[in-house]
This record gives C-alpha cells, structure tokens and sequence, in this order.
C-alpha cells in the first residue's frame, strides 16, 4: 500500500481537473470563467506545494537526512510553477489569450515532468521511508490540502 503517493497523486488529477475547466473557458472566450477557474487551479496548486513544502518534504528530509536532494529540486520547481501560474493570471486578466497559451503550455509540459518525477520517484520514497508516519502525515497532509476545497467554494458562492 501506498498512501502517500496515492492521495498525493489524487490530489495532482484535481489540480489537472480544474486547469481543463480554465481552458475550456478559455477556448469558448468567457474571461470571466476563465479567470474564475484558473483562480480555483491556481489556489489548488498552491495548497498542495504548501502541503508538500510545510509537511511532506519536512518529514522526508528529517528522516532520511537528506535536505539538498529530491525535495530541493521539487522545490525550486514549485518557484518556476509559481512563476508561470502568475504569468498566465496575468494574461488573462488581460483577455490575451495568445500569451496566455505560451505560458499555460510551458506550464503543463514542466508540471506534468514534474508530477511524474514526485509520482514515481519521492513519493514511493516517502512511502518506504516515512511508513510509521503514514497516517498521521496523511491526515495533515489531507487537512492543508482541504484548504483548497474550501476556497473553491467560496468562489463558487460569489
């Protein structure tokens, strides 16, 4: 069994979920939609980079030694994610979908290697060697991440 990967892995398809939402509004031209959307996805990405940089990565490197490792390059990779999401908000809130597209596409390519390097290599580490902290980890790790669901309604409600 492998709870970490497996709920973090979820959690990944969530965040791909509501970055479709943001492109097909994007594609049918409602900014307003599209901004809301990206809005949720942006946030949810955020909430899980939180979680793994405030939770998971911390719990790893403690137990393991290893603080200039994996969780290091899956750091800076958060830095370089966050930077494009800010780009790709920002062209869209310009209505410029051109721009908007080169960002999102760079994007997608560098989280998508990304969620394959956490998915099949840090996360079954962190299954091997966390396993008699599995469920509590888990249960934080689900708490922060709830954070996301919750903001999502809120947009939803307004």
């Amino acid at each position: 069994m492998n709870p970490i990967r497996t709920f973090m892995t979820q959690d990944h398809r969530d965040c791909d979920e509501l970055l479709a939402t943001a492109e097909q509004a994007i594609a049918a031209q409602a900014w307003d939609s599209a901004n809301t959307a990206f809005a949720q996805f942006q946030h949810a990405v955020l909430q899980h980079f939180a979680a793994e940089e405030g939770l998971l990565f911390p719990a790893f490197e403690e137990k393991t030694g290893m603080h200039s490792g994996p969780t290091q390059v899956m750091r800076s990779e958060h830095i370089q994610m966050r930077e494009l999401m800010e780009a790709a908000r920002h062209a869209l809130l310009a209505k410029d979908a051109d721009d908007y597209e080169g960002h999102a596409e760079t994007l997608l390519f560098m989280q998508q290697q990304h969620n394959m390097k956490e998915e099949n290599v840090l996360y079954p580490m962190c299954d091997q060697q966390l396993h008699d902290q599995t469920k509590a980890l888990v249960l934080a790790l689900q708490e922060k991440i709830q954070n996301k669901a919750d903001h999502s309604h809120e947009q939803d409600s307004r």
